[in-house]
């Protein structure tokens, strides 16, 4: 079956949110502090999902949400795939539509944080041609408020 590239849209949210769970305890939960990991719930991704619906790109095969990416002007916010999905191509279309979002509104170079240690992440970064250009201690948005956590940079130019 074809994978669409769609906006968000509110019948997504609960996939949405448990495939968003699931990533981040994958790629995550061994390389961060224990503090943060407690408070990434599920509803806590449930929140999030919600208050990032206008900036989100779904992948779809049929109504199964395979993966996203959520765009913030020059930045990709956030970018997960399923594991079901993983290996399939469907991270490279999300980070391509990612990249045309940001060239689109203006931006020339875009950027994202990677959490330290995540290697896969980094590994499939660095295939799409983005550049690891250092660590930065970006604040997280948490339900117990901002959270500071040493992440790795990554930029790639955009044409």
């Amino acid at each position: 079956m074809e994978i669409k590239l769609v906006d968000m849209k509110p019948e997504h949210a609960a996939q949405l949110a448990q495939l968003w769970h699931q990533g981040w305890i994958d790629g995550h939960a061994n390389v961060v502090p224990a503090e943060l990991t407690k408070l990434r719930t599920l509803e806590s991704f449930q929140d999030r999902v919600l208050e990032n619906m206008t900036k989100t790109r779904v992948a779809l095969r049929g109504e199964e949400v395979l993966g996203f990416t959520m765009v913030k002007a020059a930045e990709l916010y956030q970018m997960y795939v399923g594991g079901a999905a993983r290996g399939k191509g469907v991270a490279s279309l999300l980070i391509e539509d990612a990249e045309r979002a940001i060239c689109a509104s203006g931006h020339t170079l875009a950027w994202l944080s990677c959490a330290i240690g995540n290697e896969r992440a980094a590994r499939f970064y660095a295939r799409q041609g983005w550049r690891n250009v250092g660590e930065e201690t970006v604040a997280l948005d948490t339900q117990g408020g901002s959270f500071p956590l040493l992440l790795w940079r990554f930029e790639k130019p955009l044409t």
